[in-house]
């Protein structure tokens, strides 16, 4: 079974404040006599579910093209997370928690039953402690449903810089309110986007034959 946990992109998806909403306009159409439909997109490579590239927090930070396909393609544990707000430690997994040898971990939170047109700034992260403790356990990539690592008034992002220093991945504004926890294949790498600092993805998760 495939699960598509990727938010639409449309004009209505919320952007962090200040970035830039989804604009498809139209060059040609067909109604008008051109030989095709053809429209120009505006947006922020932050649009819906997306991966940060280094670029995004750090000078010099490499931007989507030069990014690794390994992090983003394999198997991945989807974990629910009761914490509705602030940061999410260790402590907020069950007791005596290990990824077991799965590299990747989903966040799913209460933000998840929101619709993609609502931007609340009380969102849940990942704490910079619970990056720590999931690097030690050998893990390639983080992904969360909500829009940050960081508190959304975070202007030095500890957890965007936790995650450079352990060259973990990462994928934002997942969309898993119809997953349920497991372990399952995933597939979400990033578009190959030169001097960007972010990207759009295809976020998918198949279930694992048993």
């Amino acid at each position: 079974m495939l699960y598509d946990i990727t938010r639409t992109v449309a004009a209505t998806t919320a952007v962090f404040p200040g970035d830039t909403a989804y604009r498809a306009v139209p060059a040609l159409r067909l109604s008008a006599g051109d030989p095709v439909n053809l429209v120009t997109l505006t947006t922020t490579p932050h649009i819906g579910t997306h991966a940060d590239a280094p670029y995004h927090y750090r000078d010099g930070g490499a931007h989507p093209a030069a990014l690794p396909l390994e992090p983003y393609i394999g198997a991945a544990r989807v974990v629910t997370v009761a914490r509705p707000t602030g940061a999410i430690t260790p402590a907020d997994f069950p007791p005596g928690f290990s990824l077991a040898r799965v590299p990747r971990l989903l966040i799913h939170t209460r933000y998840s039953d929101l619709a993609g047109s609502v931007w609340d700034p009380t969102f849940p992260y990942p704490d910079v402690t619970l990056i720590d403790w999931l690097a030690a356990q050998g893990v390639v990539l983080i992904g969360i449903d909500t829009p940050s690592f960081d508190d959304a008034a975070s202007t030095d992002l500890p957890g965007h810089q936790a995650l450079g220093r352990h060259g973990i991945a990462n994928l934002e504004n997942l969309f898993l309110r119809h997953v349920p926890d497991g372990v399952y294949d995933l597939f979400a790498p990033p578009l190959k986007l030169d001097a960007a600092c972010g990207s759009p993805v295809r976020a998918v998760l198949r279930s694992l034959e048993t």
